[in-house]
C-alpha cells in the first residue's frame, strides 16, 4: 500500500475513535458559527469553549451510549452521534445542546421552523 494510501486509511480510522468524532464535532461546529457554512444560519451564534464541550460531553451519558450503538452497528451513518441544537435559532451552548443520532437530526432539521424565540426566551 502507498503511502498516501496509508495516511487515508490511518485518516479515517481516527475519525471513527471517539476523541476523533468528538473533534471533527466540535470543529465543524465551529465552522458553522465562523461562517464557512451556511453563514445564514449560524455565523455569529455562540458556541461554548472547546474543553466546555469535551467535559460536558463526558459527563452526560447520551454521548457514550450513542457512540458505542455506533461501533456496534459497524459505523452505520444514520447512528453516529451528532449534536442537535434543542433551539435551532440558539447557539452551542451546553444548555441548548443534546447528543442524538445523524438520523434523527436530520428529520429534526427537515421538520424545524425558524421561529421568532431569543436564546434567552
Amino acid at each position: 500500500m502507498r503511502s498516501k494510501e496509508k495516511s487515508k486509511e490511518a485518516n479515517s480510522k481516527y475519525w471513527k475513535t471517539e476523541k476523533g468524532k468528538l473533534m471533527m464535532t466540535y470543529n465543524n461546529m465551529s465552522r458553522r458559527v465562523r461562517g464557512y457554512v451556511k453563514p445564514k444560519l449560524y455565523k455569529g451564534l455562540e458556541i461554548c469553549s472547546r474543553d466546555e464541550f469535551y467535559l460536558w460531553t463526558k459527563s452526560s451519558g447520551s454521548f457514550s451510549e450513542l457512540y458505542n450503538e455506533w461501533i456496534n452497528s459497524g459505523f452505520e451513518r444514520s447512528l453516529s452521534p451528532s449534536i442537535d441544537r434543542v433551539d435551532s435559532s440558539c447557539g452551542y451552548t451546553i444548555d441548548n445542546m443534546q447528543w442524538i443520532t445523524l438520523s434523527e437530526n436530520s428529520k429534526r432539521g427537515a421538520n424545524s421552523r425558524w421561529n421568532n424565540r431569543t436564546c434567552n426566551d
